[in-house]
């Protein structure tokens, strides 16, 4: 079984200013092109079994799409391939928006 954490938008900002932590998202570029997180790594969940080894494994990973199912797999799968710190944005880009979160083009 795979085990990561689930991370709240009210959680996120923190764990961001640490240093410690790297945003992913997993959407689409269509769905990235409406808006993304500043400073998210864009990495479709189709190509995440090809580029997961791009990613640094030192810092928590935290994988966001746009309701939290995607990213859900995503942090699944890398924490499968032996990923440590694999996380999910609980609710997606969408929550962070309706938080009051700032999304870039």
């Amino acid at each position: 079984m795979s085990d990561f954490k689930n991370i709240t938008v009210a959680e996120l900002p923190a764990l961001l200013a640490s240093g410690d932590a790297q945003l992913v998202d997993v959407r689409t570029d269509a769905e990235i092109a409406r808006g993304r997180i500043k400073g998210a790594i864009s990495l479709p969940l189709h190509l995440l079994p090809m580029r997961l080894n791009e990613l640094d494994t030192q810092k928590t990973t935290v994988f966001y799409c746009q309701m939290g199912g995607r990213s859900a797999q995503a942090a699944a799968f890398a924490s499968a391939q032996g990923m440590r710190g694999a996380a999910n944005l609980q609710g997606g880009i969408t929550a962070w928006y309706h938080s009051g979160g700032e999304v870039v083009a």
